[in-house]
C-alpha cells in the first residue's frame, strides 16, 4: 500500500495558523510517503521517482532486521530502523511482538516503510499530533519515535494490569490457561526489552547529530524521547523479572501441592493397610479353634475382629497425624 501526504497551512483565526496533514495523489516536494506491505510496482515507483536506494526500501520489510541507522553516501539519504510493538491474536490469546519500521530521510521527502500497517502513524494522518509539519523532516522523525515510545508505555501499563488480574486468578485456583498467558507475557516482555534497548542505541546515535541535521528544539524533543525509551526499557525489565519470579513461585507451589497430595495418599494407604494384617489371617489355609458351623453361629469372633481393625486404624491415624502426615 502506498499513501502520500502533505502538510497544509490552515488559518483558524487572524492570529492563529496551524498545519494539517492531508492526503494527495502524487509525490511532491516536502511530502510524506507511507508504504506498508508494498508491492514490487510500488517499490519500483518510489525508487525511480525519489532516487531512493533500493536496499533502503527493502531492509525494513525483513522481520528479522535489527534497529540501526544507515547512510547512503551517493544520495545523502538516511535510513532509521526502529522496532515497533504490535499485537497478534492466536487461539484467543493476545501476543505482543515487535516488527521493524523504516524511516527514510531524504533531502526533500520523508518515507516510512513497514511490512504491515502501523496504527501509530494514524495519529499523524488524523491530525491528532500538535505541531506536525512534514517539511521539518528531522522533527517529524523524532515525533514518530516519541509516538512509538508512548505506545510501548501504553502496552506495558496494560500488561501490568493484566498480570495483576492473572495473579489474582492464580491465587484462587491454578489453571493452565493463566499460566500460558503469563508465559506469553514473559516472552513479549523479553521482545520489548530487547527492542527498546536497540532503539535506545539508535536514539543515542541520532543525538550525536552527525547524520541528521538538528535544531535546538529538535534536540530538546529528542532528549525527552530518550527519557521515555529509558523509562519503557526499565519497566519492561521490571515486569519481566516479576513474571519470571511469579512463574518460579507458582512452579514451587504446584510441586509443593503435589508433594502434599502424595503424602496424604501414602498415609491413607498405610491406614487402610494395617487392618489387612489381621484380616489376612482368615484367608490362610490353617485350622481354627472352631469349625465353620461354630464360627458362623458365634458372633464374638466377628465382633472382636472388627474392633481390632477399627482400633488399629484409629491408632495408625493418630500416629500419622502426630507425624504431620495427615
Amino acid at each position: 500500500m502506498l499513501e502520500i501526504y502533505k502538510s497544509k497551512d490552515v488559518t483558524l483565526s487572524s492570529t492563529r495558523h496551524v498545519s494539517q496533514v492531508e492526503r494527495i495523489d502524487e509525490i511532491t516536494e516536502d511530502s510524506w510517503v507511507n508504504m506498508y506491505a508494498p508491492t514490487e510496482e510500488e517499490i519500483a515507483k518510489v525508487e525511480s521517482t525519489l532516487n531512493i536506494p533500493q536496499e533502503f526500501l527493502r531492509y525494513p520489510l525483513d522481520e528479522e532486521e535489527r534497529p540501526r541507522i544507515d547512510f547512503d553516501d551517493d544520495t545523502g539519504d538516511v535510513l532509521v530502523i526502529v522496532d515497533i510493538p504490535y499485537p497478534r491474536h492466536e487461539n484467543n490469546v493476545i501476543k505482543y511482538e515487535t516488527a521493524p519500521l523504516g524511516i527514510i530521510i531524504s533531502k526533500k521527502h520523508i518515507l516510512t516503510v513497514s511490512l504491515r500497517k502501523v496504527p501509530i502513524l494514524d495519529q499523524f494522518i488524523d491530525n491528532r499530533v500538535k505541531d506536525c509539519v512534514l517539511a521539518y523532516r528531522t522533527r517529524f522523525t523524532i515525533q514518530i519515535l516519541f509516538a512509538i515510545a508512548k505506545d510501548y508505555l501504553r502496552l506495558l501499563r496494560f500488561m501490568d494490569k493484566s498480570l495483576e488480574e492473572a495473579e489474582k486468578g492464580l491465587a484462587k485456583s491454578i489453571s493452565n490457561s493463566d499460566l500460558y498467558k503469563m508465559l506469553e507475557w514473559g516472552k513479549s516482555l523479553i521482545y520489548f526489552s530487547t527492542s527498546l534497548k536497540s532503539n535506545e542505541a539508535v536514539l543515542e546515535k541520532l543525538m550525536r547529530g552527525r547524520l541528521v541535521k538538528q535544531y535546538e528544539e529538535d534536540e530538546d524533543l529528542l532528549e525527552d524521547v530518550i527519557i521515555e525509551y529509558k523509562q519503557a526499557h526499565e519497566m519492561a525489565d521490571i515486569y519481566a523479572s516479576i513474571v519470571n519470579g511469579t512463574m518460579d513461585a507458582y512452579a514451587s507451589i504446584i510441586n509443593n501441592n503435589m508433594n502434599v497430595i502424595m503424602k496424604i495418599l501414602a498415609a491413607a494407604t498405610i491406614v487402610l493397610t494395617v487392618p489387612n494384617l489381621f484380616t489376612s489371617f482368615f484367608g490362610q489355609n490353617m485350622p481354627f479353634p472352631w469349625d465353620g458351623a461354630e464360627f458362623a453361629a458365634n458372633p464374638f469372633p466377628f465382633i472382636a475382629l472388627t474392633m481390632v481393625t477399627v482400633i488399629s486404624m484409629v491408632v495408625s491415624f493418630i500416629i500419622l497425624k502426630k507425624k504431620d502426615f495427615l
